[in-house]
């Protein structure tokens, strides 16, 4: 997060500026809706001021009886400036609400392009609720308030200014008694816009806290149900929330306050305009329709006035957000400037050369020199105590973790000079956490690129995977559902459908991570029998908790404190009488 919205100061006004272009650059895309909508909110606010001008008429010449025609010709221009407004108030309203909802659905693209383009590193912040708050609140408050501000100081200024031409033209004494006191407002209502300002932003933070506790209450239920852990996440909650009413409140007081201080400066003027207005009446320089009028103008442009003046703090809460979601839109994707393809056919040979990675602010490198090779077709298992660095390790093939020194090389091709696409497309994973997204089955065995698999194929991937018979036994077959997180499915199973996964992709290179760990022994040996097929032919590289899965690998590679400290054959290792017979007899014994 290192974009100038985000390290230079919050209330900085070159970063307030940059703030605004962006925000209304993408409104002004838009620019021929935004047009028509501001002409027609002319047309609406030209017809307020009319309707004051009418009462000099009515009165000085309507009550008379002068002009008899008034009796039917008023009420209609009423009528009809109202309906005339109506009009133009529905159709702008529409326009603009088409804007906004354009240029949320762009901006919403765009977060959710970055976001997919994140290093894998930014997803292990645990910032998921602050995610997910800038899509469902943050951009949305971004659009909704850039469209309301135009309204109110196009809409608002236009009557403003057509309101006070009227009190000019009616009286230019008691006009300059409502100026005088209009800058009075004005500086009332700064001096709360940088208090909103820091409450509205201290808001955002705290609404992207409860999201989190709430998704941690939703995915941890079973959880907090067994460990009766009640009181813990209701006083979580409690906090977070007690924090969100308090700043409402603060929120709800200055925008109360605003509003009587400014009716304040508004009374002491209307005072002195009718002290004033009766002494000019008094001298016939007034007639009665004609302050009529001015006081009919004034009423209305008290309204306008106030709407323009709280818009400041919607402005705050639109600057607020707008940080928040270009926050996330100016996060550096990950590195891509590879340039090469891989080769076509793909032999599969992976070698690591005095590869070395340390984790920012840890103590020690969490893999430190480690060098080997894997040949076309082999199975090569990375096994040892946790912490030793194995996850990080295979990690740093599909380039999800970054070497710090060293190179790794696919097909004696350095990784960092191909392109990401081509590197994954040649890569399958299968591991102890599988993704399955709430879509159906077939759909989940040819995800993504593979979604033009025929159904032959889903059905042959699904068969290796001994799931097929499942499958067909379900009531909507491959059209089945899964669920969120695929919560309709076991353990073994959801296992599997990664297996078919991984079988449809047919890629050359295959991690394996901890695929059967947290699985009982049936589902482990149906998952085994599953994963046996899918390593036929393939170089595959295994992260393995229990030992008894990978004797059959070609070679073993025994892991310790980041070092490669053993490796070889399994019967090799346990002669040698090392770390890996420590584990593998200590396994044993549990066993």
């Amino acid at each position: 997060m290192n974009s100038a919205a985000r390290n230079a100061p919050a209330g900085s006004q070159p970063v307030k500026a940059e703030l605004w272009r962006r925000i209304y650059s993408r409104v002004g895309s838009y620019w021929k809706g935004l047009l028509l909508a501001i002409l027609l909110m002319a047309g609406a606010a030209a017809t307020q001021p009319v309707l004051a001008v009418i009462m000099k008429p009515l009165l000085d010449g309507g009550f008379s009886g002068a002009k008899p025609y008034y009796v039917w010709a008023l009420p209609l221009a009423v009528v009809g400036l109202i309906l005339l407004r109506g009009i133009c108030n529905f159709f702008s309203d529409y326009l603009l609400a088409w804007v906004a909802n354009n240029v949320l659905l762009g901006m919403r693209r765009d977060m959710f392009e970055r976001l997919l383009g994140l290093p894998d590193a930014d997803f292990k912040q645990g910032d998921t609720g602050r995610l997910l708050n800038r899509f469902t609140i943050d951009a949305g408050n971004v659009t909704g308030y850039a469209t309301d501000v135009i309204t109110v100081l196009v809409r608002e200024t236009l009557v403003v200014v057509a309101l006070i031409c009227v009190l000019l033209y009616m009286s230019w004494v008691l006009t300059l008694i409502i100026l005088i006191m209009l800058p009075v407002s004005v500086l009332i209502s700064r001096f709360f816009i940088k208090r909103l300002r820091r409450i509205n932003r201290e808001t955002v933070n705290m609404n992207a806290e409860l999201t989190r506790v709430v998704g941690e209450g939703i995915d941890g239920q079973r959880v907090i149900k067994l460990f009766d852990g009640y009181e813990v996440e209701r006083g979580r909650f409690d906090f977070v929330s007690r924090r969100l009413r308090r700043f409402a409140m603060r929120t709800a007081t200055a925008d109360a306050a605003l509003t009587p201080l400014t009716q304040v400066c508004i009374s002491i003027s209307v005072g002195a305009v009718i002290a004033v207005a009766l002494s000019q009446a008094n001298h016939g320089a007034l007639t009665v329709g004609s302050f009529a009028s001015f006081m009919a103008a004034l009423a209305q442009i008290f309204d306008p006035i106030k709407r323009l003046t709280n818009v400041a703090a919607r402005m705050q809460k639109m600057l607020v957000s707008a940080e928040s979601v270009f926050t996330l839109i100016d996060q550096k994707p990950e590195i891509d400037t590879g340039t090469k393809e891989l080769a076509e056919p793909v032999r599969g040979k992976v070698e690591f050369r005095n590869v070395q990675h340390r984790f920012p602010d840890a103590d020690r490198d969490t893999v430190n020199d480690i060098s080997f090779t894997v040949e076309p077709g082999q199975t090569v298992a990375l096994v040892g105590r946790s912490g030793s660095g194995k996850t990080t390790l295979v990690n740093m093939l599909p380039r999800f973790v970054l070497a710090d020194s060293g190179s790794i090389l696919v097909d004696d091709t350095p990784i960092d000079e191909l392109t990401l696409r081509s590197l994954r497309s040649h890569l399958s994973l299968v591991s102890q956490d599988v993704v399955l997204f709430d879509d159906t089955i077939a759909a989940n065995v040819g995800y993504g690129a593979l979604g033009k698999s025929s159904e032959q194929k889903v059905r042959d991937a699904l068969a290796a995977a001994n799931l097929l018979e499942f499958v067909e036994g379900l009531p909507q077959g491959l059209n089945t559902p899964v669920g969120e997180n695929a919560a309709r499915l076991s353990g073994g199973q959801r296992q599997r459908l990664a297996i078919a996964r991984a079988l449809i992709k047919n890629a050359p290179i295959l991690i394996l991570d901890e695929a059967t760990s947290a699985l009982d022994n049936e589902s482990e040996r149906q998952v085994q029998a599953s994963l046996e097929r899918l390593m036929k032919g393939r170089t595959t590289l295994v992260i393995a908790h229990r030992l008894s899965t990978v004797q059959n690998a070609d070679r073993i590679i025994v892991l310790d404190a980041g070092k490669i400290v053993e490796q070889g054959p399994h019967a090799e290792l346990l002669a040698a009488n090392g770390l890996y017979a420590s584990l593998y007899k200590m396994q044993f014994r549990e066993d």
